[in-house]
């Protein structure tokens, strides 16, 4: 009776230690696939922030043209 008490209870450690090795192995698949998913976030984060500034620059940049180039047609007419 020693004996198979005591397989018993090697098979039931067994038994668990696979149990907690695959929930262990499932918590890292989640934990990899949360890192990616912050990252590729990070990453459209970072490039819609650097358009945005590009755009503000751009739209900058279009008003002084067109603020310097409507005083240099009215000097011309004007003078």
């Amino acid at each position: 009776m020693g004996v198979r008490q005591s397989l018993h209870q090697l098979e039931q450690a067994f038994v668990e230690e696979t149990l907690a090795d695959r929930q262990r192995a499932e918590r890292l698949q989640r934990q990899i696939e949360l890192r990616g998913r912050k990252r590729e976030l990070d990453k459209v984060h970072k490039k819609g922030s650097f358009r945005f500034v590009v755009l503000c620059l751009v739209l900058v940049l279009t008003a002084v043209l067109v603020t310097v180039a409507m005083f240099e047609t009215l000097y011309f007419v004007m003078g």
